[in-house]
């Protein structure tokens, strides 16, 4: 397409901060549309922004509270609520009475495109286009390996999925295939930087030669961390063990105090904005697989060790990168350094594991959603009643 010869577009995307992946994945995706000169402005919302505090809490800080206190909770309502447009009509209602600033401005701003890097504004979005009252262009990036029905949309343009199974999957539920697009979830480019190890190790303070652990908390610091710390310390390998502890000062402390006297070499970070450096000279990544913590891990080459993954996505994402051979799953806390320790004693076994990671990565995932945007041409997609019924037998059969 000459972008010459065609109106500059305005682009919106919304995410939420629900955890803070969507938001990860929404700011790499503004970073490269706003570099692309087909674009003429773009902007990135968090649609929790526009609705009362009430709403916004329940969203986002009751999220983080049961991923702390009611994980088991969580795993039941993913599967629970996984079957297509089960809960669409409570939710959407909810959804549309607390949202009427948004849909407000959305309606102003008027977009050309628009991408959604979570369920709750492609939503709103579908309903605007499904009523005819925005023409807008939207797609939806899905921030997990697995797909959910509450990502399913009665309108929209494309989905960007993770991998290939995922693709079978919406097409297996009726969705058109030239609508869906393997990209990978997207990531900030600076992934896409090539960094030699020892030179990195050195510029971040860390021996050059020696093997390195990367231990992460998460950005809210919301992990065992501090359990695994003192599991790792256990460890008789020569290594050091970077340990990034979050927007939690408290367990950044608390490991500083732990590892205090320790024999083995520690460098406690709180939260960081160099993640793409630390994982470009890691051997292993520790921690919860979250979908933008996992993308980028595989983007470095980085070998993973999974600990206490959130039931339901993250279980799903993890059993993905089980079968494809790039991460061991420490199932009890006891056994970390038992396990850890046996594949550090394996270096063919984790090379072999380094290697299937850089195959698997799509560091270019980003650049790939632009590119394809940019130059779509398709037409909007509405569901009819009829499609959406199918869907839900096609679901339903599935889980049966």
């Amino acid at each position: 397409m000459n972008h010459s010869s065609v109106e500059k577009r305005r682009v919106l995307i919304m995410s939420t901060s629900a955890g803070t992946g969507h938001i990860r994945a929404a700011q790499a995706l503004e970073k490269v549309f706003a570099s692309h000169p087909a674009v003429m402005e773009v902007v990135h919302k968090d649609a929790l922004e526009y609705t009362n505090k009430l709403f916004r809490d329940f969203y986002s800080k009751f999220y983080e509270q049961l991923v702390r206190f009611a994980p088991e909770f969580l795993g039941w309502w993913y599967k629970t609520s996984d079957e297509p447009w089960r809960t669409d009509t409570m939710r959407h209602a909810l959804d549309r009475l607390n949202t009427g600033p948004l849909v407000k401005f959305i309606r102003s701003f008027n977009p050309h495109i628009t991408v959604c890097t979570h369920f709750m504004p492609a939503g709103i979005m579908s309903h605007l286009i499904a009523k005819s009252l925005l023409p807008a262009h939207l797609s939806i990036v899905v921030t997990d390996l697995d797909f959910h029905a509450m990502w399913l949309s009665r309108a929209f343009h494309r989905y960007f999925v993770a991998i290939e199974e995922t693709k079978a999957h919406l097409e297996a539920l009726g969705l058109p295939t030239e609508r869906i697009t393997v990209s990978g979830i997207p990531i900030d480019p600076v992934f896409e930087q090539q960094i030699e190890r020892e030179k990195g190790r050195l510029e971040l303070g860390l021996e050059p030669r020696k093997t390195t652990l990367l231990l992460s908390a998460g950005a809210l610091g919301v992990s065992p961390a501090a359990f695994v710390v003192e599991r790792l310390m256990q460890l008789t390998e020569d290594v050091q063990i970077v340990v990034i502890c979050g927007r939690n000062p408290e367990l950044e402390q608390q490991v500083r105090q732990m590892v205090a006297d320790s024999r083995m070499t520690f460098k406690v970070l709180g939260f960081t904005d160099q993640m793409h450096l630390l994982m470009k000279v890691s051997d292993l990544f520790i921690g919860k697989p979250g979908g933008l913590t996992i993308s980028e891990a595989l983007a470095c080459g980085l070998p993973m060790a999974i600990v206490s993954p959130i039931p339901g996505q993250e279980e799903r994402n993890a059993d993905h990168l089980l079968e494809d051979g790039v991460a061991i799953k420490c199932n009890e806390m006891t056994t970390i350094p038992f396990k850890i320790g046996a594949l550090l004693r394996d270096p063919e076994r984790l090379g072999t594991m380094r290697q299937r990671a850089f195959a698997l990565g799509k560091p270019g995932a980003t650049r790939q959603i632009v590119r394809t945007l940019i130059e779509d041409d398709l037409p909007p997609l509405q569901l009819g009643e009829s499609e959406r019924e199918a869907i839900a037998q096609a679901g339903s059969r599935e889980r049966d």
